[in-house]
């Protein structure tokens, strides 16, 4: 791998912008190639004309000259003093008279920029690491003082106190001198290194009684199910208090694990950011002394080696500290597990999963092919059977069909997200090195499409065949089987078939159906917002209660729709998804107050509408219903495509850098942003087509709903990409590129306290 692409490899997303530009300098060096090149070639189209000009007369003093070139001296660098604490370096360039110096003078200067740039944010992060290493030995002098008082609760710390510098032993004195005074609550918490001798080795971190800390602090408890938000919205707010409970303690020690492997990871992509931009640098002017043969190399790099980003050892400092601190106070001192736990998983592609998404691709076009040859073999839609199957038994298998488009659509997005540098695995918050990348996708795509086209084609033979009416008892369960099938692995808790991409899935999903009683985050309402475009996917599960709940094989859907119960469930199972998007919304509005959540809410509420009036001018027709159903769809979609152009993707802006779009752009063509736009118009206008239903046959009905839902659900995969892409692009301008894990102590004053 060539270092250009490792480079943009190893760039951490939302950094990207604050990395060395190694490829535009690059480009500057290619000019100073091509300019030196030609120098040459004249030089030596003159060397060649003196040479037939006085033949037999050596010329000399070429080579002399050049040895001269290379010691000369070629730069000066000067160091600028910037607000008395930061340094910028600006190099003169000694040769700008000669031929071509010029563009080597643009080459200093964009390295001149570059290297203070690389400068400014690199000490601007570390200066922020160090003070999180502040809020941390806080946070960790909180929770010395909260297990003491656990596991003592009747004995007062001053009764058993002894000073740190006699309970330390002599490797802990080495390791602690290199500490200073503000950073002690962390250093003293590094001394605890056995699960048994805890609560002694905690006593000799603090000076004082663990009461007197933990008058100060109040735990910041989020309610993590749907019970406690209840609770905590009928109580008091006072509930932060603390209980001095196990319970308690291991929540908080919990919390606290996570934010110092959260910590640890950044500043291991700190320290990869000095590694990468000093071998660019390095790289740079060694590339620039081959094409000039100009000795610059080492004196700007003993400038770049002694700038900040490359004499800061502070990064490495705070790893080991970091390190010590968590082995110490989280694993029992064992090195092996706490390196583990701090370190990411590096995921790694696997052939058998390529070798099986090309085997189940195979099988499914197999299938296919059978299935189109049955089929129209015996004209089977033509006849009264085919009609029947298609009106009735098509729609059960239908509910796969979406699934498994929703899952290729899925996979092509991760594609684009990935080839366009899209940090989807931290906008969504996997756990490193589980996410799911496309080809694994694939995989369970194809594997699904299999299973899912195998037995309806099981279930198509049996009930064309005369033979096999014997069967049609268990034909009838074909469908069910499968549903039970995919829920079952699903649900399983054995680790196999990706657990914990299922388990994040459920997890999700529940937090959508209890979605008011819980924090909003995005992977929550992203794959609500997925649900809102499976509304067929729902009602398709309503049937299968109304088949096999009600014993309605018969009939099917003429005879389910005779049910009062199964009426009201129509029109209830339309609007779910729906709702778990309002309801987000509403708890976005209630914890931040900003009242674009509110207006985002409205969008949900009036398509919410629209489905009520169009469910009922389906089962009820009539000239007032359908007038009614078609004003509020025009209206959900009116809503609907401008917050999906203006607010989700963030375009239409009139004065941003490219107009009508918007300032950042990922994509290298500006012609694929309007294409989006307008297919997302049109997608958005064909989920109207239904209501202009006429007087459809039966089973020109199911075309319609099927194509109409599929094409909803790839305009919601045309969304996906776009909707992150500007998600990633906000965490750029902000340099968001860790998740912010909540500290889960809060300090504040007696003063305030009282007040409150």
């Amino acid at each position: 791998m060539t270092f250009k692409k490792d480079f943009k490899q190893q760039m951490v997303p939302e950094w990207e912008k604050e990395y060395m530009d190694y490829e535009g300098l690059k480009r500057i060096l290619k000019e100073i190639k091509n300019s030196k090149q030609a120098t040459h070639n004249r030089s030596l189209h003159h060397r060649l004309r003196l040479e037939r000009a006085f033949s037999g007369i050596h010329l000399q003093g070429s080579n002399h000259q050049r040895e001269g070139d290379i010691e000369d001296q070629v730069i000066e660098v000067k160091t600028l003093e910037q607000d008395g604490s930061r340094q910028l370096y600006k190099t003169n360039f000694q040769k700008f008279d000669e031929e071509g110096g010029e563009v080597e003078a643009r080459l200093f200067q964009k390295l001149d920029e570059e290297l203070n740039k690389v400068n400014a944010f690199y000490k601007d992060q570390v200066e922020a690491a160090q003070h999180e290493v502040t809020l941390l030995s806080k946070q960790m002098e909180a929770l010395v003082a909260l297990r003491v008082k656990v596991k003592s609760p009747d004995t007062g710390l001053k009764q058993i106190i002894s000073s740190p510098e006699e309970t330390m032993d002599e490797s802990h004195q080495q390791k602690d001198s290199m500490v200073g005074p503000e950073d002690n609550p962390l250093q003293q918490a590094n001394r605890n290194t056995h699960h048994e001798e805890q609560a002694e080795a905690n006593n000799n971190y603090i000076t004082k009684d663990p009461l007197e800390i933990l008058e100060h602090v109040k735990v910041d408890n989020v309610p993590q199910s749907p019970i406690s938000t209840i609770k905590k919205a009928f109580t008091d707010s006072s509930d932060n208090e603390l209980s001095f409970s196990k319970e308690e303690l291991r929540k908080v020690e919990e919390q606290l694990r996570l934010v110092f492997v959260e910590f640890y990871q950044k500043l291991l992509h700190l320290k990869d950011y000095s590694f990468m931009n000093l071998s660019a640098f390095s790289k740079i002017m060694k590339k620039y002394e081959k094409h000039t043969s100009r000795a610059a190399s080492a004196a700007y790099m003993t400038v770049v080696d002694n700038s900040y980003v490359g004499s800061s050892d502070e990064v490495n400092f705070l790893l080991e500290k970091v390190e010590s601190t968590f082995i110490r106070n989280f694993t029992h001192s064992n090195h092996k597990k706490g390196r583990k736990l701090l370190r990411q998983k590096t995921k790694t592609e696997r052939h058998s999963t390529t070798f099986f998404t090309g085997f189940f691709s195979g099988c499914f076009v197999a299938l296919f092919v059978a299935t189109i040859l049955r089929i129209t073999s015996q004209q089977f839609i033509k006849k009264k059977e085919g009609t029947f199957y298609m009106e009735n038994i098509f729609p059960l298998y239908s509910l796969f069909g979406y699934i498994t488009l929703h899952m290729l659509m899925y996979a092509a997005n991760t594609f684009y997200w990935k080839y366009y540098r899209v940090n989807y695995p931290f906008l969504f918050g996997f756990r490193p090195g589980t996410e799911l990348d496309y080809r694994e996708i694939f995989l369970l795509t194809a594997g699904h499409a299999v299973v899912a086209l195998l037995c309806f084609l099981i279930n198509l033979q049996i009930g064309m065949n005369p033979r096999s009416r014997h069967y049609k008892t268990a034909n009838e369960l074909v469908p069910l089987s499968l549903v039970v099938l995919v829920l079952l692995i699903t649900f399983c808790p054995l680790n196999i078939i990706y657990r914990s991409s299922r388990f994040f899935f459920i997890r999700c999903l529940f937090r959508c159906i209890c979605a008011p009683f819980f924090t909003v985050r995005l992977p929550d309402f992203f794959l609500a917002d997925q649900l809102t475009s499976q509304f067929q996917t729902f009602r398709s599960f309503e049937l299968y209660i109304c088949y096999y709940g009600l014993g309605e094989h018969s009939m099917r859907q003429k005879k389910c729709h005779s049910h009062g119960f199964y009426n009201v469930q129509y029109f209830i199972v339309g609007i779910i998804p729906y709702w778990f998007r309002l309801a987000q919304c509403m708890r976005q509005f209630y914890e931040e107050g900003d009242i674009n959540r509110a207006f985002n809410g409205l969008n949900y509420l009036s398509t919410i509408v629209a489905m009520i009036f169009r469910t009922t001018f389906e089962l009820k027709k009539g000239l007032s219903w359908k007038v009614l159903a078609l004003v509020t769809s025009a209206l959900a979609v009116l809503q609907n495509t401008y917050w999906d152009i203006v607010r989700d993707w963030g375009l239409l802006r009139r004065h941003s850098k490219n107009p009508y779009l918007r300032d950042q752009l990922i994509l290298p063509h500006k012609s694929f942003y309007f294409i989006a736009m307008v297919l997302d118009i049109v997608l958005r206008i064909s989920w109207m087509q239904l209501v202009f239903e006429m007087d459809w046959s039966p089973l020109h009905k199911v075309a319609m709903i099927t194509v109409t839902s599929c094409l909803e659900i790839i305009r919601r995969g045309i969304w996906n990409f776009f909707r992150l892409e500007n998600e990633h692009l906000n965490n750029v301008g902000n340099y968001r590129a860790f998740k912010s894990v909540p500290h889960p102590f809060s300090y504040y004053d007696d003063k305030n306290d009282k007040d409150a």
